[in-house]
């Protein structure tokens, strides 16, 4: 086992990744710009190392900053969290090149499904369902036009190196396609530096299920379950629960085998997530993300496992400590992303945090690097929390979710927590009747 680890990323994750060391007996370290000095990720590790000004690609961008610390600290390992380099393939090379151990994937694996034309076809290979759409490429707007006739409108159009809703544009009839198509290249181009694009059929009222995967690296994997992040804001996700209630057991078992499958036959190591848009009973493949997601805890909750502790175990070449048997839900859960936001436009608010108070009780998590008098900086991502909450059954997880709405407090900056409280008293949420376009509508005439 290692002794010592350094964690690559900032914030809550860093925190999470922290506590999971300290409960294994590692040495953590932490790294940071010179804006997250008092960073709440400093305090609790056991080193800090500045590795840059502010702004991301001056800090936690830095591949050389980031292994020089490990050097300095003698951190035999690095666990990358979500976000920043997590999924950066050549960061994973020049980590290992060092002879550092790298808490996740190989960059090959991570190469192979961070482009998504290679991972759809990698998928398509190992059994995976797919969404109709081209055999790989687009490479100009004639082929576009064949491939659309083909499979039919509406369609969506996506940079193959896209993420985050950035280089993605629907395509409703022939009439969109041109404008849809150079679009999605530009944005693609300019975002990525990709202007490669690939087409699908565009799903009227899919959800948003995605399958958590583990693996030892050896040809041994498992699922464990899915979880349903429909509610979304422009392809943010904002709500996630687990397990899906819209999956049954049956289904869950099929999807889950299928991807648990997949991860085996290829070796993968640590964790990994899935993603499918699901529609009258058919899961059609979007991508993988070669890393842990930020709603993890979910599928924590009701399984009663560590991921973050299972990543290390992996890395350090020890075997998983549960097998497929072992995994059985327990309850309900689910977390909302808490983000320091000005509705109703959502535009980003950092500033002083006043006042914090955390909810608690029973079934009660809040994953957050905040507290009183720390200053929220303007040069990194908007999310300042997670709030999970775990019930017996899915009414229990609602009933606990408002309750624990109501006790946290963050005074000094707006937030999003109005939000949750609007949601929670709609019929389609209680019911858990929602799709991926629900959120956008309901954004449309009920929060101005």
């Amino acid at each position: 086992m290692f002794d010592k680890i350094l964690i690559a990323n900032r914030g809550e994750i860093a925190l999470r990744v922290i506590r999971a060391c300290r409960e294994m007996g590692i040495k953590s370290v932490a790294v940071h710009s010179t804006a997250d000095a008092d960073a709440m990720h400093v305090r609790m590790a056991d080193e800090a190392v500045c590795i840059g000004p502010p702004a991301g690609t001056d800090s936690y961008l830095r591949i050389p900053n980031i292994i020089a610390a490990c050097e300095v600290t003698g951190a035999q390992a690095i666990h990358p969290g979500y976000g920043f380099l997590s999924e950066n393939a050549a960061f994973v090379q020049a980590v290992q090149d060092h002879g550092i151990t790298f808490i996740g994937p190989t960059a090959e694996d991570i190469r192979t499904m961070g482009d998504k034309i290679t991972a759809k076809d990698t998928m398509k290979k190992l059994g995976v369902p797919c969404v109709p759409g081209s055999d790989g490429g687009v490479p100009d707007y004639e082929t576009a036009q064949k491939v659309c006739e083909e499979i039919g409108y509406p369609v969506i159009i996506k940079a193959t190196a896209g993420g985050g809703g950035r280089g993605m544009k629907l395509a409703e009839s022939a009439a969109d396609l041109e404008t849809a198509f150079r679009t999605a290249r530009s944005e693609g181009k300019s975002n990525f530096g990709n202007d490669e694009v690939y087409i699908e059929k565009y799903l009227g009222k899919p959800r948003h299920i995605e399958v958590q995967v583990f693996g030892d690296g050896k040809g041994n994997a498992v699922h464990l379950g899915e979880r349903d992040c429909s509610l979304q804001r422009r392809h943010q996700k904002v709500f996630e629960e687990a397990p899906g209630p819209s999956i049954s057991q049956e289904l869950r078992d099929q999807i889950g085998k299928t991807c648990a499958d997949a991860v085996a036959n290829i070796n993968y190591a640590g964790a990994g997530t899935i993603e499918f848009l699901y529609e009258d009973g058919e899961f059609f493949f979007i991508e993988m993300n070669t890393r842990l997601q930020v709603e993890h805890p979910v599928t924590e909750s009701i399984y009663g496992v560590d991921l973050v502790r299972e990543q290390i175990r992996v890395a350090a070449g020890l075997p998983m400590s549960f097998t497929q048997d072992d995994l059985e839900i327990n309850g309900h859960s689910i977390e909302v992303r808490i983000n320091a936001e000005r509705l109703p436009n959502f535009a980003p608010c950092p500033g002083k945090v006043t006042q914090f108070h955390a909810p608690g009780g029973l079934g009660v998590r809040m994953d957050s690097a905040l507290y009183e008098g720390y200053s929220i900086p303007p040069y990194y991502d908007s999310l300042i929390g997670k709030l999970i909450v775990h019930g017996r059954n899915r009414d229990e997880a609602l009933a606990r979710l408002h309750r624990a709405l109501g006790e946290l407090i963050i005074d000094g900056v707006e937030t999003t927590l109005p939000l949750f409280d609007a949601l929670l008293a709609e019929p389609d949420i209680q019911s858990g009747d929602y799709t991926i376009h629900w959120l956008e509508k309901w954004l449309e005439t009920n929060l101005q």
